[in-house]
């Protein structure tokens, strides 16, 4: 593992700081880049995830992506518990803490309006940073790629029953341009310029070229990530000042979701032996979220104050830092699988 790479906890945990202290000395800055907003979608975070994904991008082989379908346990697994399991635990953890447990802490109104974001960051599995968590666990691109579409059709479909259903609604209107323009910016684009470099590549120098161009993109990948910690925390440091008791209360049950989940998925996917480059990703898809859906939609549905849409921006805090706590766990088991080559 290269420098950045090695220590990145330690980046990820001082770009959280420099966010949230560049977010009080400066907040008209932040203000400027949050208003750089089209259907709930910011554009500067967006140029700092494509950053990110671009790279992995590359190392798919469009040749290779047929053999998928011959491995098909990881991508069941991925949408079991993306759409059967997921969304009912984060709605069974929201009553267990916000109807009961927290309950003398937070008035009731508020408490079901926490309950119902997270519930919508529970029916909402991630499509962009999916990518970035598996580039960092060696991951395969190939199967990477099928899991994140398959879960985008899905989601076109059962995205508004579930959450209806969950939040007791009769009727939920899903942003489509919000769902749209994140899939085009974060999938479609990164995978067509991908796929153009690629073939340069390989027509100047096989795969050996494109490992290397790869690899020397890997400083670039992860400065966008820490950009994209910094701006994202910039943008709630008032929030987090303001109403760190909220955030605390909204962060327990959220990281009990995560942590149960991916433990959850990382036991099938052993179970199933499936090998490390698919159990890995598998069990992160399971578990981060895609946060532009869930805040559009609770906003629309609850407003922009909030206690649902609060919940969902505490899921956008709480996701890098845990999420890189699972990607070292995943690095740290690789004897857990078999190998691609002992498959």
């Amino acid at each position: 593992m290269g420098f950045f790479e090695r220590y990145l906890s330690v980046w990820v945990a001082l770009a959280i700081v420099a966010g949230v202290l560049l977010g009080l000395a400066v907040p008209g800055l932040f203000q400027a880049v949050a208003a750089l907003d089209y259907a709930h979608v910011n554009l500067a975070v967006a140029v700092f995830i494509w950053l990110m994904v671009y790279p992995m991008m590359i190392q798919i082989d469009f040749t290779a992506i047929r053999d998928v379908g011959r491995k098909p346990r990881g991508l069941a697994l991925t949408l079991v518990i993306n759409w059967l399991i997921k969304p009912f635990t984060m709605a069974a953890l929201g009553w267990l803490f916000f109807q009961g447990l927290f309950a003398p802490l937070v008035d009731p109104q508020t408490a079901s309006e926490y309950i119902a974001g997270m519930i919508l960051l529970g029916v909402a599995p991630c499509t962009a940073m999916v990518f970035v968590w598996s580039h960092l666990t060696r991951g395969d691109a190939n199967y990477t790629l099928v899991q994140v579409a398959a879960n985008d059709l899905i989601m076109v479909f059962a995205f508004a029953p579930i959450a209806a259903l969950l939040l007791g609604v009769s009727h939920i209107t899903v942003p489509w341009d919000t769902l749209l323009l994140s899939v085009v910016l974060y999938v479609v684009l990164p995978l067509i310029a991908g796929f153009v470099t690629r073939q340069a590549l390989v027509r100047g120098g096989g795969e050996a070229r494109v490992a290397s161009f790869v690899h020397s993109l890997k400083p670039v990948s992860v400065m966008g990530l820490l950009a994209t910690v910094v701006v994202l925390f910039g943008f709630q440091a008032q929030t987090i000042l303001a109403r760190p008791m909220a955030i605390v209360l909204i962060a327990i049950p959220l990281l009990i979701q995560t942590y149960g989940i991916f433990a959850i998925t990382y036991w099938l996917a052993r179970r199933l032996r499936l090998v490390h480059n698919v159990a890995g990703p598998a069990a992160l898809i399971g578990t981060s979220n895609f946060f532009e859906l869930a805040v559009a939609v609770a906003i629309s549905l609850f407003g922009l104050h909030s206690g649902a849409a609060l919940a969902t921006v505490v899921g956008v805090l709480v996701e890098v830092p845990v999420m890189l706590s699972l990607v070292a766990i995943v690095n740290r088991t690789p004897g857990w699988f078999a190998q691609p080559e002992q498959a």
